[in-house]
């Protein structure tokens, strides 16, 4: 029911809006990876309690048709996640707890009432996208008991709590360049909720299978956003001169292991809109996250931060073979 191989998907959002603001992951950011966890299975367990039903005819399989999980404890098992995920975000701050409850509001609506709706794909992007902004709002924020850390990449020091701003960018000047705003972080969000948007399109058809249009419209989007990611994104705060070479490759890298994990799938179900196919081209979307995140983290001038982010790329690989993540 909660999907374990899919989990692997979600961390890397936090640590993607964190380099597009152009900080440190720090206490914060991991309050916020807690918090996107716990509402993200929050959402696995409320979409098998609302599609039971269905469930019941086209996968029997499933933990409430079968029997293994009763239909109150999945929804308990829903409301209790989104308790505990908007507790972790409340202890990184206010602007944390808001855009998690926005987030949580999102999921709810998504699974009781917009799937089956043409809205449906919009609203799973939503969450993607405020996903990657709770990580982006919760890094720096002051948590309880912690320093208000305010630092931009390679910055030692700060300017206090409510500056928002770095004493240094990490540029080879030293001249204190001001960090990224948490505005920065909208267009990663924005090409991640894009992908989603996409996925979940495709992700319609896989219980029957028979269109060829959701995974050829889905194959255009990934190659679209593809060329986004690697775009260059003049900012302040943008790495030093000695560090782009390693950036430029590392964004290469990862955004070349996206196409692949989203694009030969997609490929394969447009030849043959099979439910096999299509679901196979639905997992590899879920998993194609990593690496969009991975590229989303080295486009903002943090490829180490995309180097930790793709090491869970395996692992949910491997999973996958053993519990599917659709």
């Amino acid at each position: 029911m909660l999907r374990v191989s899919a989990l692997f998907t979600v961390p890397g959002d936090a640590l993607a809006g964190a380099a597009a603001v152009g900080r440190v992951p720090d206490r914060g950011t991991a309050l916020a990876v807690g918090a996107s966890l716990c509402l993200y299975e929050a959402g696995m367990a409320l979409n098998d309690w609302a599609d039971r039903d269905e469930d019941a005819v086209d996968r029997p399989h499933r933990p409430i048709p079968s029997g293994r999980i009763s239909p109150g404890a999945a929804l308990a098992a829903a409301g209790a996640l989104t308790v505990a995920g908007l507790a972790l975000a409340s202890r990184a701050g206010r602007p944390a707890l808001a855009v998690a409850s926005g987030l949580a509001a999102t999921v709810w609506a998504y699974d009781l009432r917009l799937k089956h709706t043409p809205a449906g794909p919009a609203a799973m992007a939503a969450a993607r996208s405020l996903d990657l902004l709770l990580g982006a709002v919760a890094t720096g924020e002051r948590t309880p008991g912690g320093p208000s850390a305010r630092a931009g990449r390679g910055a030692a020091t700060s300017d206090g709590p409510g500056s928002g701003s770095a004493s240094g960018s990490g540029s080879a000047s030293g001249l204190g360049t001001r960090a990224p705003g948490r505005g920065s972080a909208v267009p990663a969000a924005l090409l991640l909720g894009a992908h989603t948007c996409a996925v979940t399109s495709v992700s319609r058809h896989e219980a029957q299978g028979g269109s060829t249009t959701a995974p050829l419209l889905a194959l255009a989007a990934t190659a679209a956003l593809g060329a986004a990611t690697l775009r260059e994104r003049p900012e302040p705060g943008r790495p030093a001169p000695s560090t782009s070479g390693a950036r430029t490759l590392a964004l290469t890298a990862f955004t070349g292991a996206y196409l692949r994990t989203a694009g030969l799938p997609l490929l394969h179900a447009a030849l043959n809109p099979s439910p096999p196919l299509t679901q196979r081209a639905v997992g590899g979307g879920i998993r194609a996250m990593i690496p969009l995140q991975a590229a989303l983290a080295a486009r903002a001038g943090a490829p180490l931060t995309g180097l930790a982010v793709m090491g869970l790329a395996p692992l949910a690989r491997t999973l996958a073979r053993k519990v599917s993540p659709t």
